[in-house]
């Protein structure tokens, strides 16, 4: 009778979570060190359980994920894209091809918890204002939050404002974003 090997364990275990663990920050930069205290109590213990299961752990917090189909390109075409009028609101975004990146480069580099987001956070007004200029559409009428009749998970993307610092992806793992700033990440989306 043949005998069944015992599994040695994962070489390598990863987990997807998101910066919205860190919370409301009211624009200001933050890095991993930061406490989670994200309004979404589930995703914050999700975060947490993951991080305890293995000492060997990596865990990417993402912000806004976005990539071809899936931009700011796409609502300006489907006339989904809204301005909003919130000044010093600040959003931090990464492109779908720099987490396989992060991910990536991570086989080889020590367990721990990385932001992956790209080097420029902004307001998302900028972002519909650069891809209309690409795609040559007329702005969106700026708007009230209230005006703009988002849905309440839309509402509560603007609820938060936080800036993510990328820099111990860099550092530990030699990750280097091939979508530095959203207007070399829409280029690829067009």
């Amino acid at each position: 009778m043949a005998r069944r090997s015992r599994s040695r364990g994962a070489g390598w275990t990863g987990y997807l979570s998101s910066t919205g663990v860190y919370g409301d920050t009211g624009g200001a930069w933050i890095d991993e060190s930061a406490p989670i205290r994200g309004r979404r109590p589930g995703r914050n213990a999700a975060d947490a359980a993951w991080r305890d299961l293995r000492g060997d752990m990596r865990i990417f917090r993402l912000p806004g994920i976005y990539g071809p189909g899936r931009s700011i390109l796409d609502r300006i075409a489907e006339g989904r894209a809204h301005r909003v009028d919130l000044p010093g609101q600040v959003f931090s975004r990464v492109h779908v091809d720099d987490i396989a990146g992060g991910v990536i480069a991570s086989f080889g580099g020590p367990p721990g918890v990385y932001n992956l987001a790209d080097d420029e956070p902004c307001h998302q007004n900028r972002l519909v204002e650069w891809g209309c200029a690409m795609l040559g559409a007329p702005l969106p009428p700026l708007q009230t939050l209230h005006e703009a009749g988002l849905s309440p998970a839309a509402r509560a993307f603007y609820a938060e404002n936080r800036r993510i610092a990328n820099g111990k992806a860099k550092r530990l793992l030699g990750w280097v974003p091939r979508y530095p700033t959203f207007r070399e990440g829409l280029k690829d989306c067009r």
